[in-house]
């Protein structure tokens, strides 16, 4: 037969594992923010930095507007869901001007896929939204840029 004291202890140690399942429960319908923003520091890391030191044309300009414009929304939306955003890890720049643009274009979709999620948020949600636009019209510049490297070599 059970105490009322070991009862109590067995409902006391329950109660400490039942808020970390549930956390855990839920980890999944919020979008891959922290991921999302390594992804657009480094493709922001690939445009602003040409290899043969030239200037920046006018779409590699305006793609790193559009990734500045979502890591500001990214990060807001990551604070209101108590994500950390102090992490940055380093960028491993390609040594050639194609490459860098290449690279920018699949970091950028891979940050579109990791914040294109559910969200259950509807501050975050929103902002989510916002980054999703910059993300797009970053894409865009960058394949404009892509597109004049062809014609041109």
């Amino acid at each position: 037969m059970r105490t009322p004291a070991k009862l109590a202890l067995n409902f006391a140690v329950l109660a400490l594992f039942v808020p970390v399942t549930a956390t855990n429960a839920f980890a999944g319908i919020h979008p891959a923010y922290l991921h999302a923003l390594s992804d657009l520091r480094t493709a922001r890391g690939h445009l602003a930095e040409r290899p043969d030191h030239g200037a920046l044309r006018h779409e590699e300009r305006a793609a790193i507007e559009e990734i500045n414009r979502a890591i500001d929304d990214i990060k807001r939306a990551a604070e209101a869901d108590g994500k950390n955003i102090d992490w940055h890890p380093p960028v491993d720049l390609p040594r050639d001007w194609s490459g860098r643009l290449r690279r920018s274009l699949e970091l950028l979709n891979r940050a579109y896929g990791d914040i294109d999620r559910e969200e259950d948020n509807g501050y975050a949600h929103g902002l989510r939204n916002r980054a999703l636009g910059h993300i797009s019209r970053a894409r865009e510049r960058v394949q404009e840029a892509m597109e004049i490297i062809r014609e041109r070599y």
